[in-house]
């Protein structure tokens, strides 16, 4: 359902991407952390382009190439920033829940050892769930450039309103309940990947331990195990696009592949993924509110105009 710009505003974002800029300097101070100068560049020629893709669009008229850019451009900003900020809070080292994650499940009847004998017998799920997972980007793109495209403006601003907002709460939680994830070593099986949790187990050790300081920019991993980010922005992707004739069966079929793709190549626990969708339940009921933020101002800019008079 398109909905006439009036009615949404970029503020929610903006406010969230302020404020998790604002935390991140605040829990990275005197942390010994400093960024490879070198990284610095992609980033901002991406983040120049981007602004450019908005002022064309704004200047010319082009509300779809406008609205698509400043949604990559939040996007992008959140990205970076976010990473950082998991960084920072990494080094502040709080006790890892690790064992109270495997608790809960197997409680909950999750048998890895079990499941991952089985996903090494089964090389095609196993290249499907591998592509699902890691194209989780993608499916962020692909999302925008559609809502953009078919100028479904009130869609899009609420998509990247609860995707900033669920990628800024899940990092916090974080702070609180960090783990190393559920690693498993892929040299005990033939055919399953390594996932993200064992490959980027060294670099949240040494975040913990001091030996990691150095941030590089075209490099940024994610490392929250609890909620699930990936589960969560599956979720907020698929709803997007539950509007679009002829995708929104293939976005929620493959959104679902992610979400269970996500303990295998994530390195995560049931209680993870469990978390990711109730986080993006969460996210989605805010979020609108979120894209409405002053939007009354704009709607009505001579009647504000008048009563502030």
């Amino acid at each position: 359902m398109k909905t006439p710009l009036a009615q949404t505003t970029d503020a929610g974002s903006w406010w969230l991407i302020g404020a998790m800029a604002l935390v991140c300097f605040a829990v990275s101070f005197n942390l010994g952390f400093h960024v490879r100068p070198a990284s610095m560049t992609p980033l901002g020629i991406g983040l120049v382009l981007l602004y450019a893709g908005y002022a064309i669009g704004s200047r010319t008229g082009r509300a779809r190439l406008a609205n698509g850019a400043i949604a990559f451009l939040q996007m992008t900003l959140f990205t970076a920033i976010g990473v950082v900020l998991s960084y920072a809070l990494a080094a502040h080292a709080a006790p890892l829940w690790d064992d109270v994650f495997a608790a809960a499940d197997r409680r909950l009847g999750f048998d890895w050892h079990a499941i991952f004998a089985v996903a090494d017998r089964s090389p095609a799920l196993l290249w499907i769930g591998g592509v699902a997972y890691h194209s989780l980007t993608l499916q962020m793109i692909v999302c925008i450039v559609a809502l953009a495209a078919t100028d479904r403006i009130g869609t899009l601003r609420t998509t990247v309103a609860a995707a900033i907002l669920t990628g800024f709460a899940t990092i916090l939680i974080s702070a609180f309940m960090p783990a190393l994830g559920n690693v498993f070593d892929p040299a005990a099986y033939h055919l399953l990947w390594p996932s993200v949790a064992w490959i980027e187990q060294d670099m949240l050790l040494g975040l913990r331990d001091g030996s990691w300081r150095t941030v590089d920019l075209t490099q940024l991993m994610g490392i929250v195990s609890f909620p699930s980010y990936h589960a969560t922005l599956a979720v907020i992707l698929a709803w997007a696009q539950r509007d679009l004739r002829g995708w929104r069966v293939a976005a929620s079929v493959w959104a679902g592949v992610t979400i269970l793709a996500t303990p295998l190549f994530g390195g995560h626990y049931g209680v993870d993924v469990l978390a990711g969708l109730a986080m993006a339940v969460l996210g989605l009921a805010v979020a609108p509110g979120l894209a409405r933020l002053r939007a009354s101002v704009q709607e009505n800019p001579r009647a504000t105009a008048g009563q502030a008079g």
